[in-house]
């Protein structure tokens, strides 16, 4: 039996004027709500032109009314939209009026909610509603339509056929064991297993890739005060969104800032310069850089090249603390104004770009630095978007069919492989939302805009 909703409604399109404005209903009141809006019959699937009428029957609006039955709706629900002027008044009017005629007002991600409930949309494919709204390179709005049309969902699906698989056989062997059946010997056991194995190893990369593509690489900037960091930020996003002047120290807190190189999306991060603090609000700034540098996927490291001549020793004074090995671009800085040649040594782990960020010299030798580094990890034309819940939850499959893969062949017991079976089951379960707990439902849809 399909759960039973009360009748919401919300404004569809973004604040603010624009030449369109829909006001979305959905529920069982939503036919009547419409009818009495627009003062005559709606057809399903039809866009009929009319007044909006508020209580009086004076017109609020003039536009499009269109009805969608249930089950053939987006909700699985009767759903209307009223299409009219995307003035914020007029728009407020609509929905009040709406409101009025029984509805309430949609929490944040409801209506991908409902559609989830009635099963129009499985989680991943709800989630991949809002990351394609929120895409903010192409590469990730392709990937989060192929999300959404369901190609992440197939491969999870699949793979949880073949666990079910599994699982029937282990579970029926233990529960009949007259029928002695030899775990060890049964090829097709051992089949099965390394192909799940295999298979699910191969969706985890590639979902590791689809996070990337849905938050971003991110690459911290990273030098000591007065480098040219926020400078550099500048160049990058192509506006002042970064304090410059000549006093050190100028950047205190964190500053993020998005941007698109080629299709890849980055995050990129511009820091406190790292120094010796000389006051608390200092140590705080240079504590959350080193924090961002353990979470980056990058580190820009920026040197003066007209104050700091050895710039290895530089680096990895900067570096040090680092316990993983992102991955590291040195930008000599300011070589408009360096005095001296600054040579490379060819010993150096890390590779050098010469620029300027006040004149923009060398910038596009550093992007197709970077390029060649992160373009390897998106850019495949098979890519869907990924959560990373989605990478956790494939990753906590795959360590338990190890982990069961292990205790079978060295123990032989199959008591314990089914067990993690049975957890490997459940894990990817909580991707398509057939296993999901009430708290993760809601945080997950109340991360949508309303309206959607």
């Amino acid at each position: 039996m399909k759960p039973t909703f009360d009748t919401i409604a919300a404004v569809a399109t973004p604040p603010g004027r624009g030449g369109v404005g829909i006001v979305r209903i959905s529920g069982p009141q939503s036919l009547q709500i419409g009818l009495h809006i627009a003062g005559r019959n709606l057809r399903p699937r039809q866009a009929t032109f009319c007044d909006f009428l508020d209580q009086a029957r004076d017109v609020i609006d003039q536009g499009l009314a269109i009805y969608f039955r249930g089950p053939a709706s987006f909700t699985g629900e009767d759903v209307v939209e009223l299409q009219g002027h995307g003035g914020p008044i007029v728009m407020s009017l609509l929905l009040g009026r709406v409101i009025e005629l029984g509805a309430r007002m949609a929490r944040p991600g409801e209506f991908s909610e409902r559609a989830f409930l009635n099963d129009k949309l499985d989680l991943s494919q709800a989630e991949a509603v809002a990351d394609l709204i929120n895409s903010t390179t192409e590469a990730a709005a392709r990937g989060a339509v192929r999300s959404l049309k369901g190609v992440f969902s197939e491969q999870v699906k699949q793979l949880d056929k073949d666990i079910v698989k599994l699982r029937m056989f282990v579970e029926a062997a233990i529960d009949f064991p007259e029928e002695e059946i030899d775990f060890l010997s049964d090829d097709n056991l051992k089949q099965g297993l390394a192909s799940a194995l295999e298979r699910l190893h191969l969706l985890t990369l590639q979902s590791q890739r689809g996070a990337i593509l849905r938050d971003g690489i991110t690459l911290v900037l990273v030098g000591k005060p007065n480098a040219g960091k926020s400078s550099l930020m500048n160049q990058f996003v192509g506006e002042d969104v970064s304090i410059v002047t000549e006093i050190p120290g100028t950047t205190r807190d964190v500053i993020r800032e998005y941007v698109s190189l080629n299709g890849i999306p980055l995050k990129l991060v511009d820091t406190a310069g790292l120094r010796e603090a000389e006051n608390a609000i200092e140590a705080e700034g240079v504590r959350r850089t080193k924090a961002e540098m353990l979470e980056a996927d990058g580190v820009l490291v920026v040197i003066d090249a007209a104050q700091d001549l050895d710039w290895v020793e530089q680096t990895r004074i900067l570096l040090s603390g680092l316990e993983a090995s992102p991955a590291v671009f040195v930008v000599l800085n300011k070589i408009d104004i360096a005095t001296g040649s600054v040579p490379a040594i060819e010993t150096s782990p890390y590779q050098m770009i010469r620029i300027s960020a006040k004149t923009g010299e060398g910038l596009d030798a550093l992007k197709s630095a970077m390029e060649n580094q992160f373009a390897p990890s998106i850019t495949t034309e098979s890519n869907f978007i990924a959560r990373s819940r989605h990478v956790d939850a494939l990753k906590r499959a795959e360590q338990y069919l190890v982990t069961g893969r292990d205790v079978l062949l060295d123990q032989a017991a199959g008591e314990l492989f089914a067990e993690e079976l049975r957890y490997c089951h459940e894990a990817l379960a909580e991707i398509t939302g057939e296993f999901s707990s009430d708290d993760l439902l809601g945080e997950i849809f109340s991360s949508f805009c309303i309206g959607k």
